[in-house]
């Protein structure tokens, strides 16, 4: 009788250690993932002109979560800063793709990309 309880407490004990390993596991595997609270991305982003230049960066800072973003002309490229723990920057691409510009691998949508004004109907890839 006394085995059993001994072999009893002792499967208890092994449990309780591997469970303890596990929690610790599952927290350094969470700990290793941690998220920037002022992650810099660069979008491709197709645009023309000024208005192009307001428009994308409005449709950026919709996105909560977003402390940044600002579109250069020249390159087409919009820099953003952004809370990793608040919105990701597919968050961003989709924004700025649902104002009609497209952004990364994000395109928008043809009716979205028609409603801009004539002078913002920048070339598509």
């Amino acid at each position: 009788m006394k085995s059993t309880m001994f072999e009893n407490k002792t499967i208890m004990f092994k449990n309780v250690i591997l469970t303890l390993l596990l929690l610790l596991t599952t927290v350094a595997a969470q700990s290793q993932e941690k998220k920037s609270k002022n992650a810099n991305y660069d979008i491709a982003v197709g645009g023309n002109c000024d208005l192009c230049k307001k428009r994308i960066e409005k449709a950026a800072f919709s996105v909560k979560g977003v402390k940044s973003a600002e579109y250069h002309l020249d390159d087409n490229i919009l820099h953003v800063i952004l809370n990793e723990e608040k919105c990701s920057v597919l968050d961003v691409k989709k924004a700025v793709a649902k104002v009609g510009h497209d952004a990364g691998e994000v395109k928008a949508t043809d009716e979205d990309y028609e409603n801009l004004h004539g002078c913002c109907h920048y070339e598509r890839k």
